[in-house]
Parts: C-alpha cells; sequence; structure tokens
C-alpha cells in the first residue's frame, strides 16, 4: 500500500491521533511499526478503520496528511494515499461495521447461551469465565470489552509462531482472494502437493538422513481436525496388518470422533457412548518412572498374544492427560515391541509437534522414528487442517491406488488456504528456529516452576521444551481441583490465560507461542506464585 511510504515519524503521529481519540490498542502496535522502520503502517492503520468510528478516522487521515513533509521519498507523493480517500474509508467503515466488534462479552455470552448446546461453552454464574476472544497478535489476546491478556495456551498450542503471524496472515490472505475452496480428491491444486512435499521432507526426509535404514520419505492422508487424523492413522494400519486391535494407554486422549474415542480413556468423554463404540483399543499404564517399563512391556507381550493387535498408537506426552512425561526409554520401548510383532507404531504428536517440546517432533528426542505421525494445531497457526504422514511404503501397502473414489476423504480435504498457511508457518517456526528457542526458554520455564511454593498444597511441575505443567494437591494427597480453577480464573483477572489439565483439572498447562520472551514467561510465573498465596490465605 503507497502510504505505507510515510516515515516512522509520520507513523507516530498517526497512532498520536488514534490514542487522542480512544484507540489506543491499534495505536501502541502504530507505534511499535514505527519503532521498528516496518512497512506496514498503512495496512495497519487500514485495518484500524473497521474498529474506530468516523471522527477516530478523520483524525488518523489529519495526521497523515500532517506527515507529508516527513515522507521517505517526496517524489512520490501522487502515490500515496490521499486524505480525501482516507476519510472516504471512514464514512464506508462508519456504515458497514461489522456487528461481532461492537459487541460486549455480555452480549456476546448471551447469545451463546441462548443459541448454542448448553454443553459447549461453561459460562460462568459470577462472570468470571470465560472471556470473549476479539482480536490477538503475538503472544497476547485482547476480549471484546478492550482487556488484554498474556496468552500462555497460545489457543491450544495453535498459535506456535504467534497469533496472527504477518506471514501466515499474508499467505490466508494471498490464497483466499486466488482460490478459496478446490475439490479435495478430484481436482487438487499445486499447495497440497507442496505441502504433502514438505512434510514428507520435515519427516522422513530428515530422521532419514539420521537412521539411514529407515523410509526415506513419508506419504500423507490431509484432514481437518486431529482426531481426523487419528483415525486415518488406525485406518491405515487396519489395511496394512488386518488386524483390528489396538493398544493405547491409559490417560490418553486422542480425540472425540467415533473411532479416535475407542483409543482415548478418560470416561468423562467415552462413557455416554459406549454402547456404540467397537471397543478395539486395549488399554495399557502409561509409565512415569523407569521402573515401570518392564511391567507395561509384559503387558502389551500379553495383548499381542491374546488379540489382533495391528497398531500401538501414544502420545509422547499427554497433554489433555496433565502434561505427563512417560519415563525415558519408552518410545525406544514401543519401537522394539511394534517391530517385533509387525505392528504399526502411530505417534499422536498433534499436540507436541512442531516445536513444542523443544525438537521438531517429540520422537526426535529418543531418537524414534514412527510408522506413521499426525499432525495439526501448529501445523497451520489458526486453519482446521491436520495431516496423517506414514512410511511411504507402508501408505502404499495399506492403501489401493485410487479408481476415481477415495476410500477415505472429505470436502475440505487439503483445503488451498490451509496449505498456504502450514507452508508460511513451517517456514516462520524454521527461519526463527522456534524449536531451539523452546528447547532453551523451557529450560528457565520449568527451573522457576519448580521453585513454586505453597504452604497448603503440594506442587509438581513438569514439562518438556515450552510444554509445562504444575500439578496440585492437598496434602492427603487428593487432587486440588478447585483449588487450581480459583488459581486460573484469578490469573485470568490478572492478565494471563491458562488452562487446567488431567482427569481432575488440577494440572495448570503452559503451552504459551513458542516467540514470548523470557522476561514474559517469569511474569506470569511471579504472578502464579502471588496468586497462590492469595488463594491461601482465603482458604
Amino acid at each position: 500500500m503507497a502510504v505505507s511510504l510515510y516515515s516512522k515519524a509520520g507513523v507516530s503521529k498517526a497512532a498520536g491521533a488514534l490514542k487522542t481519540c480512544g484507540s489506543a490498542c491499534w495505536a501502541d502496535e502504530l507505534i511499535e511499526i514505527a519503532k521498528t522502520g516496518s512497512h506496514r503502517a498503512g495496512d495497519e492503520i487500514m485495518k484500524a478503520e473497521n474498529r474506530c468510528s468516523r471522527e477516530n478516522i478523520y483524525r488518523a487521515a489529519e495526521a497523515m496528511d500532517n506527515a507529508n513533509s516527513e515522507m521517505a521519498d517526496p517524489n512520490q507523493t501522487t502515490n500515496l494515499l490521499s486524505k480525501n480517500k482516507l476519510v472516504e474509508q471512514g464514512r464506508k467503515c462508519f456504515n458497514l461495521r461489522s456487528k461481532s466488534e461492537c459487541m460486549t462479552s455480555k452480549k456476546a455470552l448471551a447469545l451463546l447461551k441462548a443459541y448454542e448446546s448448553r454443553n459447549v461453552t461453561f459460562i460462568a454464574p459470577d462472570g468470571s469465565w470465560p472471556i470473549v476472544w476479539e482480536r490477538a497478535r503475538g503472544v497476547r489476546v485482547w476480549d471484546a470489552d478492550g482487556r488484554a491478556y498474556l496468552d500462555l495456551t497460545a489457543a491450544f498450542g495453535v498459535a506456535a509462531a504467534g497469533h496472527a503471524n504477518p506471514r501466515v496472515v499474508a499467505a490466508a490472505r494471498r490464497q483466499a482472494g486466488r482460490l478459496l475452496h478446490a475439490m479435495g480428491d478430484v481436482h487438487p491444486h499445486a499447495l497440497k502437493a507442496m505441502l504433502a512435499g514438505e512434510l514428507s521432507r520435515l519427516t522422513y526426509g530428515r530422521w532419514h538422513r539420521r537412521h539411514p535404514d529407515c523410509c526415506r520419505a513419508g506419504k500423507v492422508i490431509f484432514c481437518n481436525s486431529g482426531f481426523e487424523s487419528v483415525e486415518a492413522a488406525l485406518k491405515t494400519a487396519m489395511l496394512a496388518t488386518g488386524k483390528p486391535g489396538v493398544i493405547v494407554f491409559e490417560g490418553a486422549y486422542h480425540g472425540l470422533g467415533y473411532g479416535a474415542l475407542n483409543a482415548t480413556h478418560r470416561t468423562f468423554f467415552r462413557g455416554p457412548f459406549c454402547s456404540q463404540l467397537a471397543g478395539f483399543g486395549h488399554f495399557v499404564q502409561f509409565p512415569l518412572q523407569a521402573g515401570q517399563l518392564d511391567a507395561v512391556a509384559n503387558a502389551i507381550r500379553v495383548l499381542f498374544g491374546r488379540h489382533g493387535i495391528g497398531a500401538i498408537l501414544v502420545e509422547p506426552v499427554q497433554v489433555r492427560g496433565g502434561v505427563r512425561v512417560p519415563a525415558t526409554g519408552f518410545l525406544r520401548l514401543l519401537r522394539r515391541l511394534a517391530d517385533e510383532h509387525k505392528a504399526v507404531l502411530i505417534l499422536d504428536e498433534i499436540y507436541t509437534g512442531f516445536g513444542r517440546t523443544g525438537a521438531w517432533f517429540a520422537c526426535e528426542h529418543e531418537n524414534v522414528v514412527p510408522d506413521i505421525i499426525c499432525l495439526g494445531k501448529a501445523l497451520t497457526g489458526g486453519f482446521p487442517l491436520s495431516a496423517s504422514v506414514g512410511r511411504a511404503d507402508l501408505m502404499d501397502a495399506a492403501w489401493p491406488a485410487s479408481s476415481g473414489e477415495a476410500i477415505h476423504t472429505s470436502t475440505f480435504l487439503g483445503h488451498p488456504v490451509g496449505c498456504a498457511m502450514a507452508l508460511a508457518q513451517i517456514e516462520e517456526i524454521r527461519a526463527r528456529n522456534l524449536p531451539a528457542r523452546s528447547a532453551q526458554l523451557g529450560k528457565e520455564l520449568l527451573a522457576a516452576l519448580s521453585e513454586l511454593r505453597a504452604s497448603r498444597l503440594r506442587l509438581e511441575a513438569r514439562g518438556c521444551g515450552l510444554l509445562a505443567g504444575v500439578e496440585l494437591r492437598r496434602h492427603d494427597g487428593a487432587p486440588a481441583a478447585s483449588e487450581t480453577m480459583s488459581i486460573i480464573v484469578q490469573m485470568l483477572r490478572r492478565g494471563f490465560v491458562l488452562l487446567p489439565e488431567g482427569e481432575h483439572a488440577n494440572v495448570i498447562s503452559f503451552t504459551p507461542p513458542l516467540i514470548i520472551s523470557g522476561r514474559q514467561l517469569m511474569a506470569a510465573v511471579n504472578a502464579l506464585q502471588s496468586v497462590l498465596r492469595d488463594v491461601e490465605m482465603a482458604g
């Protein structure tokens, strides 16, 4: 946009005008852009048109006109967005502002309560939960009432490279304007092919260089949500082995679709639907200590002897299960057992993939190569796209060549906008070396969480990279579920977004964007220590 020719000083003046007339949040962002000398100023000011009143736009235009003498290239004045054009934009935005941007949290929650299934969104009677997200950028979120928060969840781990990452947003906009939807398994688009190749190189291509005996390439089944990726992997194992049984683990969470639900352990999710489930999942203890590995191995061998087991499905770290990190050597044990019984080893890295644990994929900590890896969440940074990536030889053995009708497909398979975002997200993670950053900051975070103290509660910190959790128990060993939720609500009031995890919801999890700073992490830990004291005093 031509208006980006304004100098830092000119952008600062426009920002000042916005701040003066009450649009402080946008002004702050413009000032930051001015400080860095970025040339995105015009785009940011035009974004503001949807959030500012007509008067605000006029004032921004006036400030920009006054900056004419400070333009980077005075000879290009004819290419600049004039005051009159910006004023016209102001008139349009005044009449066409999105209703959602005028809606308060209270109104939004009232609509949800009236029209959304009541089992989806919990709304506390006292108004303390939830907040209604209005926008997000980097590591921060703003609610519908204008309050800012530090997001320590990355929105379920999705925003690994930060919310609204500029590279990812730009890719989405370009693709949406070019090709918004294609025809999945019939008439494909080029980006689907590009992403399939990129995922093959990022997984089996990289792993082959370290393990020459493993397959050189992977093949992909694209899906929408994480549980669909798991179900595609389960289908692949069934077709490859002819055996329906799957070994899964206590505490596991693989999604809530009927296929994946067979492998999700928590009774809360499975219980109401057990009569309709096939029951092909066989649950084994998830070993947290090295001394449990032999018993787990024996239990798995017994199941192989009694049932037709075609696959082992496991999360390298159980995130929804309470940030449970298994004993070292667990994945290597599973690899040996799968090889011993000619079963398919499936790793569910939907949460742990793309740098979350301090490596591109959590299996790399133990140098284990799976037969299939399930990916999602951080794959795109904010679009419903997932992938089941398997060894090329296994995928070819399992799935017949298409004869014109795919056995497993969906309308939005390999969506073009999602593929564009995924390619940009992967490049952003690579360019900023976010896995290494996650490893270093994760050590600092875990050390700080380990120093937390509470006289009436027992705390245990654990994690891997920027995937950490603090478990709270009372001194009698009972899960401190109510105290945990009280702490998370208090942290929300102080401007920190956190989530409870685990079967008893007594684990405070940390899965922030991987771009978060050490200072921001320490501010969150210090606030948590303060809230722990307050909750204990109130109790």
